[in-house]
């Protein structure tokens, strides 16, 4: 079914065109991931096809029978009602119903709760129901009374994402699903359940992200906006990569062959007379299109920089029986760590294990409660935190650089103008002049990044640096730290900038235990995965494998990697013949609670007990369901 055309849109603001002449289709089933630079139009385009904003030219067609749902980066909420109001904002008697068992199940009415469950079972809402408790669960809400204005701004973006969710579950029809940056301040859990969530619906996804692993696991076609034009690329991101090199390198050869056409033409123009005929008209005109073509300009995100740093001298940071806590949280507890030149530490762990008071110790804006943080005399530390840029007042762009530094120095002895640093990070000539206060929130991150940078570190600490950025500036950053001596040490929920930029981690547990594991992100989970799977389900004379080192302690366990591709041992094959049995007599407790549920005579304890029973049963399921298709992909390899 045909969803969506777009013919010629065009949108400006003043004399700043974002795009024009755009042309798409999007179909049933299509799942897409849109690309370009902060300021080039990508949530603007959203916005017209959600009918949100209007294009300024142009036509765009949907479906009659399609409904659009948008997710906004920026969510929006009636703050003076609950988090549950808000969620269940459809005035419809299904919905009606399921708020209305909600807000009875966290009250102590039995009569309301009866009632309630009445409703549900004359509206044949049970399976909405489980679906919502799913999302609600992986989602972390629980709070449904509290004040929607009282939330923080993570918070927010869950109970907006819930909703959405919600939304698209409740719509019967064709619905196309527009994420505007859906996994900004989601932990890595979250994400990946995300992935999983809207691979199992159908839906058809248009969406725009930072994150690489999120993008390949969901979408299967690329949209880049460059140059105020769209390309489309079919696959995955590494395709896209690939495809747009090769675009950019046969539009290089174009351009070249057109800059030597046009100087033999300049000079043919030169020398004609005043008095032209016909034929050397046609050829003026072709000469202005072959200017044109001249003139182009491809913009190169590629930054290599051979950085000028500070030399780090032999002690860099020693931290020595440290200890922490806030009251009864426990953030360290007796850590030791000595860390040496050129380390690259990944820093991961739930939010709230004290990861940022971690980093704030480490640069004496935190104290310890005892233990020693002793600083080399040669570390300069640079500092991208989630505060966000400070300035006293409204100043430009290439002032607030300036005001750094005028000169970046390289190691080849020359240096580099701020205006010329500021270009490498995507910052063109005019936009250097604009002021901070005109930047969109993903300009004014990148504009702080590059700030920190400038100031040339030799022990960089960055916290959640990918929030807010988009792909090419990912690129851009991604390329500088590859290049880059010194210390790194990285906080970040996104996978693939971990994978990339990393050597080992420090794995903030709880409690006061950091586990130093000797590889990237992607190591950590599928070892975490292989360790859990065999604590659920132990040999008979064998003891599970012993946990990773938290320091201090033993050694690490080292990763499995390719575990999907390694063969299946005894012990799982024993599971994946146990699995069938144990999915389907879950499905039988479940139907059988359902059942339980549409009887009146059950006592209010019960009902409560059994509504919960139900929620864990969908969520047991759905676990040991991708369990079961984990080991029926192990035993093709046998």
């Amino acid at each position: 079914m045909h969803y969506v055309s777009a013919e010629g849109l065009g949108k400006s603001y003043g004399i700043k065109p974002l795009f024009k002449n755009l042309g798409f289709h999007i179909e049933e089933g299509d799942k897409i991931a849109l690309i370009a630079r902060n300021g080039s139009g990508k949530s603007t385009l959203l916005k017209i096809i959600a009918g949100k904003e209007t294009a300024e030219e142009g036509k765009l067609w949907i479906h009659k029978d399609v409904t659009v749902a948008l997710f906004e980066q920026e969510p929006s909420f009636r703050d003076e009602l609950s988090v549950l109001d808000n969620i269940f904002h459809h005035d419809h008697p299904v919905i009606d119903a399921i708020k209305e068992y909600e807000a009875a199940s966290e009250s102590e009415d039995a009569n309301a709760l009866g009632n309630a469950i009445i409703k549900m079972d004359e509206l044949n809402a049970w399976d909405f129901d489980s679906k919502v408790k799913q999302i609600l669960g992986k989602l972390n809400i629980h709070q449904f009374q509290q004040q929607a204005g009282t939330l923080s701004g993570g918070q927010r973006k869950r109970v907006a994402l819930a909703r959405t969710l919600i939304d698209i579950g409740f719509e019967h029809r064709h619905v196309l699903l527009i994420m505007d940056e859906p996994t900004n301040h989601l932990d890595v859990t979250t994400v990946e359940w995300l992935e999983h969530y809207l691979n199992q619906e159908k839906v058809t996804l248009l969406l725009v992200t930072h994150d690489r692993y999120f993008l390949d696991a969901v979408c299967n076609e690329i949209w880049e906006i460059d140059g105020s034009e769209l390309y489309v690329y079919k696959g995955d991101y590494e395709n896209y990569i690939e495809k747009k090199a090769a675009r950019l390198e046969q539009q290089a050869s174009s351009i070249d062959k057109a800059k030597n056409l046009y100087r033999k033409e300049l000079e043919w123009i030169r020398k004609q007379p005043r008095a032209r005929t016909t034929k050397s008209k046609s050829r003026i005109d072709a000469f202005r299109d072959v200017e044109t073509s001249a003139r182009q300009r491809i913009q190169d995100n590629q930054v290599q920089l051979q950085v000028k740093m500070s030399r780090l001298g032999g002690k860099v940071v020693e931290l020595k029986k440290v200890y922490k806590s806030f009251g009864d949280h426990i953030i360290l507890k007796g850590f030791d760590y000595t860390f040496s030149k050129g380390e690259r530490i990944g820093v991961v762990g739930k939010n709230g294990a004290g990861k940022t008071t971690f980093l704030n110790m480490l640069q004496g804006l935190e104290k310890a409660d005892s233990g020693k943080i002793n600083i080399g005399e040669t570390v300069i530390f640079g500092y991208y935190s989630q505060q966000g840029l400070e300035i006293k007042e409204d100043m430009r762009v290439i002032a607030y650089v300036k005001n750094i530094a005028e000169q970046f120095p390289l190691a080849n002895g020359g240096s580099l103008s701020a205006s010329q640093f500021l270009q490498l990070f995507l910052f063109d000539p005019d936009q250097q002049y604009t002021f901070i206060s005109k930047l969109s929130g993903g300009e004014k991150k990148r504009l702080l990044l590059l700030s920190v940078l400038f100031r040339n570190p030799n022990f960089l600490i960055l916290d959640e640096p990918t929030n807010d950025l988009d792909l090419p500036t990912l690129g851009v950053l991604e390329n500088f730290l590859s290049e880059y001596q010194g210390c790194l040490l990285i906080v970040s929920h996104d996978r693939y900038f971990m994978d990339r930029l990393t050597d080992h981690l420090f794995v903030f547990e709880g409690s006061g235990e950091i586990r130093d594991f000797p590889g990237n992100y992607t190591q950590y989970r599928l070892w975490k995965k292989a360790e859990e799977d065999e604590a659920r389900t132990p040999v008979a004379g064998n003891r599970a494998p012993e946990a990773g080192k938290a320091l201090p302690g033993t050694a690490v366990k080292e990763p499995r990697t390719n575990a999907e591709k390694r063969k299946p041992s005894y012990r799982e094959k024993r599971e994946f013949e146990l699995l069938q049995s144990e999915i389907e007599a879950l499905e039988r407790e479940k139907n059988e609670a359902a059942e339980k549920l549409n009887t009146s005579q059950v006592p209010y304890e019960q009902l409560q007990h059994l509504s919960i029973r139900i929620g864990e049963l969908t969520q047991l399921l759905d676990e040991k369901e991708m369990r079961w298709l984990e080991l029926s992909e192990m035993m093709e390899n046998t």
